[in-house]
C-alpha cells in the first residue's frame, strides 16, 4: 500500500543564507548558525514579538507586505554583519576617531557603519534596478511620456532590461568564491526546510536528498517584484504621463525615477501576497506562474556540503527549540571584541542564572593574567581566541560546577592550592582561622590539621610560621584518601614539609599536639538539599554532612580531644553561623572557651585551652 504523503509541518520557518552559515526566522524566534574560522558552529539566537502581538497595520494585507520587505532588509544586513564579524579573528585596535565617538558621545560606531551598509546598499539597487534600465531604455527610438503603445512598450521594454540585468546580477556574483559559498549554503537552508515540511528526520543524509528548491524563497519574492514591478509601472507609468511629464526630458527621468520609488510600496505588498498564494497552492494551473522563480533559484542555490547542512540544521532546530520552550535563553555569537562589552555581556548572563556578577571579573582577569581590580574600567579589544577561552569557562559555569574547580585552583592566604571535586573548596573565613593558629602557635610546637581536605590550612600555617623564623612541626590528617593526594600535591607545590595520615578524626593518630585546629563538616543533613547548586551538586557530601543537627563531629571532637593536646594545648575550630555557642557547651573539661567573630561579624570560631 502506497504511503500517504505527509502534510508539511511548519509553513512558517524561513531562512537566509549568510557568510559562512544560515539563519532561520519563525514566528517568535530567530537563530543564525555560522561556522567560525575554527571549525565550531556558533549560535546566536533572539526571541521575536509573535504575529498576534504586532501592531495590527502590520498584518494588513499588502501593506504587511511592505512591512516585511523592510524588515527583512534591515534584519538581513544586520544578520548578514554579524556573521561577518565571526569570520574576524585580528585584534584590530579601534581608530582615535572611533574611541573618542564613542567615549564622548556615547555613537556605537559598528552601529553607524551597518547604518551606511543598508543606506549604501538601497542607494546601489535602485541604481541598477531602476536608473540603469530607465538610461538603457531611453536610447532606444520610443517616446517614454506617450499615453499610447509607444508609452506602455517603452515601459514593458525597460522592465525587461531591468529583468535581464537582475539575472545578469545573479549569475555574476555567485562567480565570486566567498558568495558561491552564500548559494551554497543557501542550498542547505531550502533542503533543511523541505526536509523538515516533508516529514522526515533532519539528519544530514535526509536534507542531502531533498530539493533546493522552495516556493517560499526570497529569490522567488524578488523575481516576482520584477513582473510586478514591470505590470505597475508601465499601466501607472502610461495613466499619469499626460498631466506628468514635461517637455524637458532630464526632468521627465528625474519624474520618472520619483514615480517609481513612490509605487514601491504598492509593488512589494502586492508581490507578496502573490508569493504567499503561490506558496499554499500546489494546483498545476499556478506552476506557470511558479516556474521562473523557481528556475531562478537554480541560479541562487548550489548543492551544499554536508557541513553547510549541518549549520542550517542547527539554525532551524534552534528556532524550533526556542519557539517550544519559552525560557531557553537567546544566545550571542562569540567575536573578537571591547572587553568591557564582553564583561557587560557575562555580567548580564550570571544574573539572569542566579550567579553572582563579580564572577564575570574573576573570569576575565584569571583567564587574562591581570588583576581583578583592572577588569571594570579596561577597554582594549580581545582576541577571538581569548574570547572562545573565556566563553568556554561561562558555559562550563552555568552548568553550577563551581568557578575554582573549573580553573583548577584557588588563593588561600596567599599561596595557589589545587581544588576539584575531592574537596571543599576553602572560604576566605578559614583564612580567619589559620591566621588564629599562626598567631598562637610558638617555637617547636606540634600542629595537627585534622579534616585537613586540601591542606589549605596546613600550609598556610606552615608557610606563615617558617616565615616568622618559628619552626614547628606540622600534620595534616583526613578520611578521604583521595583528599589526602590531592593535599599532598598542593603541599609539595608550595614546599611545604607536612605529615599525612589517614585517619577518621583521631582513629589512627598518636602522640600529643600543642594545637589542633579543624574546620569539620557542619551543615546539617537536613540542609544539604537546601544548598546552593553548586555546593550540593559538586562539592564532596562527605566533607558538608554534620548529622542531624551538624554537631556530630564537634561532640566527638569533645570527647576525644583531651587525650592528643598537651597540657595548655589549644584547639581552634571553625563553626557553622549559630553554631558557636552550642559547640562550646561540649567542651565541660577545659580551662577556658571563647568564642571569635570573623570579620563579617558573625559568631564563626570556638577556641578550647586545656
Amino acid at each position: 500500500m502506497k504511503k500517504k504523503k505527509q502534510n508539511k509541518t511548519c509553513t512558517y520557518i524561513g531562512g537566509q543564507a549568510v557568510m559562512e552559515g544560515v539563519m532561520m526566522r519563525g514566528k517568535t524566534a530567530m537563530a543564525t548558525a555560522v561556522r567560525d574560522p575554527d571549525g565550531a558552529i556558533q549560535i546566536e539566537s533572539e526571541r521575536l514579538t509573535p504575529p498576534e502581538k504586532r501592531k495590527k497595520i502590520s498584518r494588513v494585507p499588502f501593506i504587511r507586505g511592505v512591512v516585511n520587505f523592510v524588515s527583512s532588509l534591515v534584519v538581513g544586513n544586520r544578520v548578514l554583519m554579524r556573521s561577518a564579524d565571526v569570520q574576524t579573528v585580528d585584534d584590530e585596535q579601534p581608530s582615535k576617531a572611533a574611541k573618542w565617538l564613542e567615549e564622548k558621545h556615547k555613537v556605537n560606531v559598528n552601529a553607524v557603519f551597518n547604518g551606511i551598509a543598508v543606506v549604501f546598499g538601497v542607494v546601489l539597487a535602485l541604481a541598477i534596478f531602476i536608473l540603469l534600465p530607465q538610461w538603457i531604455t531611453g536610447l532606444f527610438p520610443l517616446d517614454k511620456t506617450s499615453t499610447g503603445w509607444d508609452g506602455l512598450w517603452f515601459n514593458l521594454a525597460e522592465g525587461g532590461i531591468r529583468m535581464l540585468i537582475f539575472i545578469l546580477y545573479v549569475l555574476l556574483i555567485g562567480l565570486i568564491p566567498d558568495l558561491k559559498r552564500v548559494y551554497m549554503y543557501h542550498g542547505a537552508e531550502h533542503k533543511t526546510i523541505t526536509c523538515y515540511e516533508e516529514g522526515k528526520e533532519l539528519t544530514i543524509e535526509n536534507v542531502r536528498g531533498c530539493s533546493r528548491l522552495h516556493d517560499r524563497c526570497g529569490t522567488t519574492f524578488l523575481f516576482l517584484v520584477m513582473i510586478v514591478s514591470i505590470l505597475v509601472f508601465s499601466v501607472a507609468n502610461v495613466l499619469v504621463a499626460g498631466w506628468l511629464y514635461t517637455e524637458d526630458d532630464f526632468v521627465n527621468s528625474l519624474l520618472r525615477f520619483a514615480f517609481k520609488i513612490l509605487m514601491l510600496p504598492i509593488v512589494a505588498g502586492v508581490s507578496y501576497e502573490l508569493l504567499r498564494l503561490l506558496a499554499k497552492t500546489q494546483n498545476k494551473f499556478f506552476l506557470l506562474f511558479k516556474w521562473p522563480g523557481l528556475a531562478l533559484q537554480k541560479i541562487t542555490t548550489r548543492e551544499p556540503e554536508d557541513k553547510m547542512i549541518e549549520c542550517a540544521i542547527t539554525a532551524f532546530t534552534t528556532v524550533l527549540q526556542m519557539e517550544a520552550d519559552e525560557s531557553i535563553p537567546e544566545r550571542s555569537f562569540i567575536t573578537a571584541g571591547k572587553m568591557s562589552e564582553i564583561l557587560k555581556k557575562l555580567k548580564k548572563r550570571f544574573v539572569m542564572s542566579g550567579i553572582e556578577e563579580d564572577e564575570a571579573e574573576w573570569i576575565l582577569a584569571l583567564t587574562l593574567d591581570m588583576p581583578k581590580s583592572a577588569v571594570a574600567s579596561e577597554e582594549r579589544i580581545l582576541k577571538l581566541a581569548q574570547v572562545k577561552k573565556i566563553y568556554k569557562i561561562v558555559e562550563e559555569r552555568l552548568t553550577g560546577r563551581p568557578l575554582w574547580y573549573i580553573f583548577g585552583d584557588t588563593d588561600f592566604y596567599g599561596y595557589k592550592i589545587k581544588v576539584d571535586e575531592r574537596v571543599l573548596i576553602p572560604r576566605p573565613e578559614t583564612e580567619e582561622l589559620a591566621q588564629m593558629v599562626v598567631g598562637c602557635a610558638e617555637e617547636e610546637n606540634t600542629i595537627l590539621d585534622l579534616c585537613t581536605g586540601s591542606g589549605a590550612i596546613a600550609i598556610a600555617v606552615y608557610k606563615e610560621l617558617e616565615k616568622n623564623g618559628r619552626k614547628c612541626s606540622v600534620v595534616a590528617s583526613d578520611i578521604s584518601a583521595e583528599a589526602l593526594q590531592l593535599a599532598r600535591e598542593n603541599a609539595e607545590a608550595n614546599e611545604a614539609d607536612i605529615k599525612f595520615v589517614q585517619s577518621d578524626l583521631f582513629k589512627r593518630l598518636r602522640g600529643r599536639y600543642d594545637i589542633i585546629v579543624s574546620n569539620p563538616p557542619y551543615i546539617p543533613t537536613g540542609d544539604l538539599d537546601g544548598l546552593q547548586r553548586e555546593v550540593k551538586e559538586f562539592e564532596p557530601r562527605l566533607a558538608l554532612d554534620g548529622g542531624a543537627d551538624g554537631l556530630d563531629f564537634y561532640r566527638i571532637i569533645a570527647e576525644e580531644v583531651g587525650k592528643y593536646l598537651t597540657r595548655g594545648g589549644t584547639l581552634i575550630m571553625e563553626v557553622g553561623e549559630g553554631q558557636a555557642k552550642a559547640v562550646a557547651k561540649l567542651f565541660k573539661r577545659c580551662d577556658y572557651s571563647m568564642i571569635v567573630k570573623d570579620f563579617a561579624g558573625i559568631d564563626r570560631f570556638v577556641k578550647i585551652v586545656f
